[in-house]
């Protein structure tokens, strides 16, 4: 099978929506397909990729490390026959995404998209959050989701939110996987603790994402205060950068915590399960995440995370807690994480429950549910292209 992707976000920016797109191409690649990455320009993308076509775009006006694509979609068109696509997989629904639903329209193909943004935690981007309201998000998401013969949601919270908005379209929930091997094989020779300055007896706390306001890292900043009265010697490493960075540091200042922050700035992909193994506690504090990629890399890495209490941060930490803990409110985010960094769960619970969550989030796992979606969805549309797919399962 022949796949086209569409998306507005690729590498080199790094994101959960490009780690997505890279474990799905890579997945479907092992098992035979061939994928086909359209998206932006990007004056950092090397200047020859395979399978990638980067049509013309500029920086997003009010949020400046991601780009849109400006024009392209008749280019598209031509590559798209040339290629012979069998299925258009979009995963946004701004300019690349309306070039997929193009691509598929005129080619009478299958168009599948993933909704991967909550976009209402982002309006603030936007004129500060004064020219678009969560009315237009919902508008927009209806309008574009009803175009598609199927959407995947990432998680129950997507699928839920897509409801409420409207959509109608057959939605399947399949959470974007991890590449097991990449975060389980040890790494040869370094030692991020010793780059860092922080000593094996330390306790280290890691934030892993884009330092952003939706991300919340000021919680666990303000968290540090009692948590170094308690554990003087642990050190809180922020990993990635982000609009937010020079706020975040001089909180970090005022709460006169800053001996015990360490900012490290963005590490590329095949990096980043280094950072995952030195630490501790991996901790999110964020609430916009529609899925949470981060949580699960942490755990397949073999490290207990602290996270918001949501019906799918519950199905990751387990029964018991097995992987991790989970907080309410922000005031109590210091006491979660200091009780995380003290505890001793059972290893055979430990190792029977995240056997199995393993199974579930593996990015073989993942590829295999999204071809068997296209391959569904490619049956219906043979049938009957012209009618909306009510019956993928």
């Amino acid at each position: 099978m022949k796949i086209g992707f569409f998306s507005d976000t690729y590498f080199p920016q790094v994101s959960g929506v490009s780690t997505s797109i890279k474990t799905l191409k890579e997945g479907l690649e092992k098992s035979g397909h061939q994928v086909y990455i359209f998206t932006t320009s990007d004056p950092a993308a090397e200047p020859s990729e395979e399978q990638i076509i980067r049509l013309p775009s500029i920086p997003f006006w009010s949020f400046k490390d991601r780009r849109i694509a400006i024009s392209g979609k008749k280019k598209a068109l031509k590559i798209a026959r040339e290629l012979q696509l069998d299925v258009v997989h979009t995963q946004t629904e701004f300019s690349l995404g309306f070039v997929g639903k193009y691509v598929a329209e005129k080619m009478n193909l299958p168009h599948l998209h993933t909704y991967h943004t909550m976009y209402e935690d982002y309006l603030h981007y936007i004129a500060g959050g004064k020219m678009l309201r969560p009315q237009h998000v919902a508008y927009l998401s209806r309008y574009f989701c009803n175009s598609a013969d199927g959407i995947i949601a990432p998680s129950s919270k997507v699928e839920k939110q897509l409801h409420q908005y409207g959509v109608t379209s057959q939605i399947k929930i399949i959470p974007t996987g991890v590449d097991l091997e990449k975060f389980s094989r040890q790494s040869e020779g370094r030692d991020v603790r010793a780059e860092l300055g922080i000593a094996d007896h330390q306790p280290m706390i890691l934030s892993l994402s884009r330092l952003s306001k939706e991300k919340n890292i000021e919680a666990i900043l303000k968290s540090m205060p009692k948590i170094l009265k308690t554990q003087p010697k642990a050190m809180f490493v922020i990993v990635g950068d982000g609009p937010q960075k020079e706020e975040l540091e001089m909180l970090a200042k005022e709460l006169d915590v800053s001996h015990a922050v360490i900012f490290t700035g963005e590490k590329k992909s095949d990096e980043v399960r280094d950072y995952y193994t030195a630490a501790d506690v991996f901790v999110s504090a964020s609430s916009s995440e529609s899925q949470g990629l981060t949580y699960i890399e942490a755990i397949s890495s073999g490290t207990s995370i602290v996270a918001k209490l949501s019906n799918y941060t519950q199905s990751l930490v387990g029964p018991k807690g097995e992987l991790g803990s989970l907080f309410v409110k922000d005031d109590s985010l210091a006491e979660v994480i200091l009780n995380q960094l003290s505890r001793k769960v059972s290893g055979e619970e430990q190792k029977k429950f995240k056997k199995i969550l393993l199974n579930e989030i593996s990015s073989d796992t993942f590829s295999e549910r999204v071809l068997f979606f296209y391959e569904k969805a490619a049956e219906l549309y043979k049938e009957a292209p012209f009618m909306q797919m009510a019956n993928i399962s």
